[in-house]
């Protein structure tokens, strides 16, 4: 074979290679099995999915589940999407009229949920009741933390604190739930009636209320009723601003009205938070602001661009319910 032959063949040879491994499909991603496992055996897309294995249909799954047949379908969709692989495979028609199976993928899911429940129950089981033997701060016996069960959960909105739900709405496809915060402050959140199934809300229930810094906008005040309730200065533990005579304003403020860009049909969602200024950073045109809340917590909002607030001065948080969203513990 000549020279230039077989520097023919070579190259004949490589491009065939490479044509193969372009056209050889690409390997899956692997499963993120941790993301759909930040859940208690007992959150109810577990208990769907344990549902079809059981049955082999979606909806004496989603009865089983006291949730509807859409609302199985959006708690499958969202695990499938958090483990990165198919959970179930649907089969349409056929002699039995069609079903469901669970995916090998998704039966191993089912039991490392119920491995890691056991192991969790196992740990708090060995640990002491809180507060046993634990130093009181100031003279205050210690009190069991409410968002105990939230601290595995991470996600980037600014605002996270524990709630209780006081009382459910039904509008159309949309629930507008109302929950209380410490302080005796209230919050609104709305969501779709296949996200409140899926959470299994009722009154009572404690769930912990999430909303990014983006969508609060923080408004100043001249004198407040703090969560609801006209208080002093001593009954909250705020500063009350100044008048120009040197005596605390303790006018009440309206309702706050909806911004320029809130569609009208919205403006009954939304919510005010008033506290006292904690920290202020500069945000391009406006400021990034941190709410020192009655019963100790704290909020993060925007100003408006121009609006400036000082340290110390009492401002409002007004949100959308829509901009709320409810996370149950592990």
């Amino acid at each position: 074979m000549s020279a230039a032959r077989a520097r023919a063949t070579v190259a004949l040879t490589a491009s065939a290679s490479a044509t193969a491994a372009d056209a050889a499909p690409a390997a899956a991603p692997a499963p993120q099995w941790a993301q759909a496992l930040g859940h208690a055996a007992s959150d109810k897309r577990l208990d769907i999915l344990r549902g079809i294995a059981r049955s082999g249909s979606i909806s004496q799954a989603a009865r089983e589940a006291g949730v509807s047949y859409k609302a199985a379908w959006q708690a499958l969709d969202t695990l499938s999407n958090l483990a990165g692989v198919e959970l179930v495979q649907r089969a349409v028609g056929g002699a039995g009229g069609g079903g469901a199976r669970v995916t090998d993928a998704g039966l191993w899911l089912l039991q490392a949920a119920e491995a890691l429940d056991q192991a969790r129950q196992t740990v708090l089981a060995r640990l002491p009741p809180f507060g046993e033997g634990a130093p009181s701060t100031a003279g205050v016996a210690p009190t069991a933390p409410v968002g105990l069960a939230a601290l595995g959960l991470r996600t980037s909105m600014r605002n996270q604190v524990p709630a209780q739900v006081l009382g459910l709405r039904r509008v159309g496809a949309l629930v507008d739930v109302t929950l209380g915060l410490a302080g005796g402050l209230t919050l609104s959140s709305r969501l779709t009636r296949e996200s409140a199934e899926l959470l299994g809300l009722q009154t009572g229930l404690a769930v912990q209320a999430l909303c990014k810094a983006t969508a609060v906008r923080i408004e100043a005040v001249s004198g407040e009723a703090l969560g609801g309730v006209r208080h002093s200065a001593a009954d909250t533990g705020l500063e009350a601003p100044q008048g120009p005579g040197g005596d605390a304003a303790h006018e009440a403020t309206a309702r706050p009205e909806p911004g320029p860009d809130t569609p009208a049909d919205e403006a009954d969602g939304l919510s005010g938070l008033v506290g006292q200024v904690l920290r202020v950073a500069r945000a391009g045109e406006a400021q990034e602001v941190v709410l020192a809340l009655p019963g100790g917590l704290q909020w993060v909002g925007f100003t408006a661009p121009g609006v400036s607030l000082r340290r110390g001065r009492l401002a409002r948080a007004v949100l959308h319910a829509s901009a709320v969203v409810l996370a149950l513990g592990a």
